[in-house]
């Protein structure tokens, strides 16, 4: 029995346990070596059914079977997946990172990729051939045999390090707690966290408690409404050791992953690694991307600066006292007084009108309106299984070891991760044919991996000659505010964007309608991926669109004129502070990758705060630069690295595609299917700018976003 290599569409999850790991995947690994093995030894004539499809098909399985593995290590994290994920690490990287450099197959990929049988494909499979050979290059295929081998040392190196950065980011979160058993200790805080820190204590077998952690929802919470300076100072320095404690230090870590990203990109022929990734990306170079980066900042700068200060200003006045530099855990919480007291404006006073549930029935009302789309949700089970350490939970809130399998699943029940887990088909609503399916997973876990984030499982079939259309698989997870005892889980209302956010990466996957499964939904450059997914949020503004979701939980009344005219006036509040938090990550992320390398690389914290002067408001305490907890960068091999500036670059782009729907009606049906039809459905079968430039009929306003945050007029 192999269960992760089960072709089943609905994958049994409490099959998947650790102890199957290393036997499914040496299986399919020796079932990949031989498809390799048998493309570079194909015969005359060579096709393209017989070289990339068929590298392609016998991949496939292994690709499969390491996702969900990899996915089950973000999700399900226990000592016993752990080990068996880092025992089989270095063998899937080897395997993957030696394709490009196998001379023999290298010989016959190119051979068919630059014959002339090539111009006889579909416009799509031509760019895939092109892409195809542009990735063998990239990885190396070109270079000489010491070079190759050199290649394939540091992308397993780089695995391992990622992979052990990424244990650490997870393990220190959950190392630290604080526990207040003074009910004083918690003035300010609103009743959501308090609730939620006291559920969180009883769970923890502290009773007549409140506990507090580093996950999201937790600090957020702190760090913006407690009175408590000095738990807002405790929890902050935690949060700003992540990744540099004793016990969990990822700086040695950091260090060596850029040294070797450095040294691949020069192996491969670049300048260095921002260079490496973005060459085809639509920035095209690390230099532009940077340049783009900068020119946005210098925009904004001056503004950014008036925030800063007016947050002084407002502690001093309110206060009676002289002003001064702030300490980095009283920003958020000045920052927040200033905003209600300017704008009346309480972010907690929308919560009750997010219930999570009525959150996402109302996103799935809209999509479906706009987009041409039909989406059910499945009953489901968990059952979930356990190899010594994952725990169950006992009613005294203690844990009890069990090794129980769980039921066989019924027709009707689709089977999960977790109990929390919920699962949705979706149809085309024209035709009734299932496009896809896809997990949906909200609540943060020791367990699991912090932030937001989506992933797909299986990618459906297009292709006519390959046989007949399969549907799509995917998944979304986050980390947001958790149920307390009766009430639903209610929402901030930025993490109602962040659900948004999250969904339209995944609507990128399960509407792709590509031939060719690797150029599919969210396999395009990564400065247009961000797309689909930012342009989601703007729907969490709007009027039309929030009374379809935006409900009181227990009257069921949309949100009163007044209160959402006050959002809507405070929506720009700090938005140039904003906008240079995010700028300064990817700012970092490119200094990093292109101009550390040619520093002495003595002191990396000293030589970020150089890059970084000016991209942060001074404070009395000066914040640590935040490369140790970024799991953004260095999670990965390459991840968002030297390109986190794709948030903005797709946010330039979202704000101003969104400027059609405002035109044209927020929930128009035309202009959501050809959104659809343009852009989710065409995946990277196109060159990018031609699929914005067929959405827009023309090119992208680089002001649209400046516009819409308030910071430029016409």
């Amino acid at each position: 029995m192999h269960p992760f290599l089960s072709e089943d569409f609905y994958i049994n999850w409490p099959a998947l346990t650790p102890d199957h790991i290393e036997a499914d995947i040496n299986k399919a690994l020796q079932d990949a070596r031989s498809t390799v093995d048998t493309v570079a030894g194909q015969e005359a004539p060579l096709s393209y059914a017989n070289t990339i499809a068929a590298l392609d098909d016998g991949l496939e399985p292994l690709n499969r079977a390491w996702g969900l593995v990899s996915h089950l290590d973000s999700v399900c994290n226990s000592p016993e997946l752990r080990a068996a994920h880092n025992k089989m690490l270095p063998k899937v990287t080897e395997f993957f990172s030696g394709i490009p450099l196998n001379d023999a197959l290298w010989e016959k990929i190119k051979a068919f990729g630059e014959s002339d049988d090539v111009a006889k494909l579909t416009p799509t499979k031509q760019r895939y051939v092109e892409e195809t050979l542009a990735d063998f290059r990239e990885q190396g295929a070109d270079l000489p045999g010491e070079k190759k081998k050199r290649a394939a040392e540091l992308q397993n190196r780089l695995a391992e390090l990622t992979q052990k950065y990424s244990e650490n980011c997870l393990d220190a979160t959950n190392a630290w707690e604080k526990i207040i058993h003074e009910e004083s200790g918690l003035s300010g805080l609103p009743e959501s966290a308090i609730s939620a820190a006291k559920q969180d204590a009883e769970q923890k077998g502290h009773h007549d408690a409140w506990r507090f952690t580093l996950q999201a929802p937790s600090y957020i919470a702190v760090m913006t409404y407690a009175d408590s300076e000095a738990l807002r100072e405790e929890i902050w320095r935690a949060f700003d050791e992540i990744g540099r404690g004793k016990s969990y230090n990822n700086q040695e870590l950091v260090r060596e992953i850029l040294d070797l990203r450095q040294e691949l990109a020069q192996l491969m022929g670049e300048k260095d690694f921002a260079d490496h990734v973005t060459k085809r990306r639509m920035a095209g170079s690390g230099s532009k991307a940077l340049q783009f980066t900068e020119d946005l900042f210098n925009k904004v700068s001056d503004q950014f600066q008036k925030e800063a200060e007016q947050i002084r200003q407002y502690k001093s006045d309110t206060k009676g006292e002289e002003k001064e530099l702030l300490q980095p855990w009283e920003a958020a919480y000045w920052a927040e007084k200033q905003r209600k007291a300017h704008y009346d404006f309480d972010e907690e006073t929308l919560r009750p009108y997010f219930p999570i549930n009525k959150v996402i029935d109302g996103m799935f009302d809209i999509v479906q309106e706009i987009f041409d789309l039909r989406i059910e949700e499945r009953d489901t089970r968990s059952g979930m299984w356990n190899m010594g350490s994952e725990l169950q939970d006992t009613p005294g809130g203690d844990k009890e070891h069990t090794s129980r399998m769980p039921e066989p699943a019924s027709p009707e029940a689709v089977a999960t991760w977790h109990k929390e887990v919920k699962f949705y088909e979706l149809f085309d609503a024209r035709t009734d044919e299932m496009l896809g399916a896809f997990y949906a997973d909200w609540h943060p876990r020791e367990s699991k991996r912090g932030g937001a984030w989506m992933n797909y499982l299986i990618t459906g079939n297009r292709d006519p000659e390959a046989g007949d259309r399969t549907p799509h698989l995917g998944l979304i997870c986050g980390n947001l505010t958790p149920s307390v005892g009766d009430k639903p889980a209610l929402l901030t209302h930025s993490e109602v964007e962040t659900i948004f956010h999250e969904f339209g990466h995944l609507l990128h996957h399960l509407c792709g309608e590509v031939e060719v499964k690797s150029l599919n939904g969210v396999n395009v450059p990564w400065d247009f991926v961000e797309l689909p997914s930012q342009i989601m949020e703007n729907w969490c503004w709007e009027r039309q669109s929030l009374d379809r979701f935006a409900r009181h939980h227990e009257t069921g009344e949309p949100i009163p004129d007044a209160l959402f005219d006050k959002m809507l006036a405070a929506r720009n509040y700090m938005k140039a502070s904003f906008n240079v938090r995010q700028l300064s990550f990817g700012k970092m992320d490119l200094e990093l990758h292109m101009n550390w390398p040619n520093t002495s690389k003595e002191d990396l914290d000293t030589f970020i705060e150089d890059a970084l002067e000016g991209y942060a408001a001074e404070y009395k305490t000066k914040p640590k630069p935040k490369a140790y907890n970024m799991g953004h960068l260095f999670s990965h091999p390459v991840g968002y690295a030297a390109g986190y500036y794709s948030y903005k670059w797709a946010e330039v782009l979202d704000a101003d595609a969104f400027t059609r729907f405002k035109e044209e009606g927020i929930l128009n049906p035309k202009t959501g299917r050809e959104f659809r039809d343009k852009i989710l459905a065409k995946g990277n079968s196109k060159d990018p700018t031609e699929l914005y430039k067929d959405f827009m009929g023309r090119e992208p306003d680089p002001n649209a976003l400046l516009r819409r945050d308030g910071i430029m007029y016409d």
